[in-house]
């Protein structure tokens, strides 16, 4: 689990519930069904409606990424790269049969078939890279999802105020009609503004992060793969794959 994110959005609702606590005000008074189903409705419909299936899906699912991130940890994935060079220095790139069998990220495994099957170094980075950057690009369309949503929420939520106020204009005669709607202008501006912040684009920025990381692990690896497809030595190997490890300590 990612505790960062955990404690950066617990922080942000104790920061906004509390200050509307010590001002004197009412947290319950922030709780307003009509403005979150203008707001997050609206949101979530529009982004919807600009994206496709496959991309809106791929983002809800990449989501979880920002509290349970993927396990790339660079100075493992250089280990077992250089683990790979050895046996394929000890007993031909068929010794690495076994490792591409029981691979289990999809990507190494690819990358450790195609060493066996004896591709060309040049092949290898080709079809790796290719892998690479579709899946890149595919990630980067997803975390635009909740960019989309950070800037539909602020506008949407001005939606809801113009609403509310629409509603308290057309029952002045009526006193306890007035409260409701004017509640709900000023909620669901304040929903439209803060999940925007504190919500969708944090979230947008995290799965970006996250991408350009798994990326490089993966660029680490495309780099072990074609050195060992070159015959290299893996002190060698070793010395070149330690520059994408941020923290040789």
């Amino acid at each position: 689990m990612d505790r960062l994110s955990i404690v950066g959005f617990s922080l942000a609702l104790i920061a906004i519930l509390g200050g509307q606590y010590i001002e004197g005000g009412s947290v319950s008074a922030l709780m307003d069904g009509p403005a979150a189903l203008i707001v997050f409705g609206g949101t979530i419909g529009a982004v919807m409606l600009q994206s496709s299936y496959q991309t809106f899906s791929l983002a809800m699912k990449l989501s979880i990424w920002v509290f349970k991130p993927p396990k790339d940890n660079m100075l493992a994935g250089v280990r077992k790269v250089i683990n790979w060079s050895v046996i394929a220095r000890k007993e031909g790139l068929l010794g690495l049969e076994e490792a591409a069998d029981t691979e289990p990220e999809p990507f190494a495994s690819k990358a450790l078939n195609l060493l066996v099957d004896g591709g060309e170094p040049d092949v290898i980075r080709s079809s790796l890279t290719v892998d690479l950057q579709a899946r890149e690009y595919e990630h980067i369309m997803a975390s635009r999802v909740f960019e989309a949503m950070g800037g539909y929420a602020p506008t949407i939520g001005i939606v809801g105020a113009v609403m509310g106020l629409i509603q308290v204009m057309s029952n002045l005669s009526d006193p306890d009609k007035l409260g409701p709607g004017i509640a709900t202008a000023f909620v669901a501006t304040i929903y439209g503004v803060t999940s925007a912040n504190l919500l969708f684009l944090p979230v947008a920025n995290k799965i970006k992060t996250l991408v350009h990381r798994h990326s490089h692990y993966d660029e680490m690896l495309v780099e072990g793969i074609v050195a060992i497809a070159e015959g290299e030595n893996p002190r060698l190997i070793e010395g070149k794959l330690m520059g994408y490890v941020a923290d040789k300590s």
